[in-house]
């Protein structure tokens, strides 16, 4: 089983936002991401539009070909841009609007009221939720308690490690995937995962769905081209 490449466009936006006007083009980029084989496209919008802009997203989901993921903490905003533009996957992170990037998932026991509120919220639009969580069976088992359909790993832990020893990286990762195959929810995993870490995580994560990925990926297109670069990380996950 191959593993889904959905590239995160924030850093596209981000480097558009540091200047007025619309270069490079946000659409543009990902329809040429899609063309080039991406199975994907993530976006997260915060409240400070960083990146991201509210505005953004009916024109990405517009042209969307492949899957829509969007990203956040489910806030009444969050959830309101949902609604107004039902993704394939919405997926619930526990970040605050003063993080410069998410690094940590939910605590599922502790919030599985309001996580399944929202759950159930955004199943009756039709969208796939996936909940951002820590490598740790118990807060797998939350997520299934609130209705999830998917869970997406926080990888940066493992990235962090990697490099010293990749076996003790991912050993809470594949413990944690086996929990969630034998509860019957699906496997996403993201952030930091990069040409070096990522073909090591998808051999040893059995039943892994999807990943996504942003920094890294629009990194390495500054020296590689994007077509390039998405192919390279295709290359890693087949």
């Amino acid at each position: 089983m191959s593993t889904r490449l959905s590239v995160n466009v924030n850093k596209v936006a981000l480097i558009r936002n540091s200047r007025a006007g619309n270069l490079p083009n946000l659409v543009q980029v990902a329809q040429d991401c899609e063309a080039f084989g991406a199975e994907g496209i993530t976006v997260h919008p915060r409240p400070d539009e960083r990146h991201i802009r509210y505005a953004d997203i009916p024109q990405l989901r517009a042209v969307n070909t492949t899957e829509f993921n969007i990203e956040g903490n489910p806030t009444g905003q969050f959830l309101q841009l949902i609604a107004e533009n039902p993704p394939t996957q919405a997926t619930l992170v526990p970040d605050s609007p003063d993080v410069l990037t998410s690094d940590q998932g939910w605590d599922t026991i502790a919030h599985k009221g309001f996580l399944t509120e929202v759950t159930q919220r955004l199943h009756e639009l039709g969208v796939r939720v996936s909940i951002f969580v820590d490598p740790v069976p118990r807060f797998v088992e939350g997520a299934k308690a609130v209705g999830a359909d998917r869970i997406e790993l926080y990888t940066g832990d493992y990235a962090k490690q990697y490099a010293s020893d990749p076996a003790a990286a991912v050993r809470p990762h594949a413990e944690a995937a086996s929990v969630a195959q034998e509860l019957g929810i699906g496997i996403n995993a993201g952030h930091d995962l990069n040409l070096e870490n990522l073909k090591y995580y998808r051999a040893h994560i059995e039943g892994l769905l999807e990943v996504s990925i942003g920094h890294a990926l629009i990194s390495d297109a500054l020296y590689f081209g994007l077509q390039n670069t998405i192919q390279l990380y295709l290359r890693q996950l087949k």
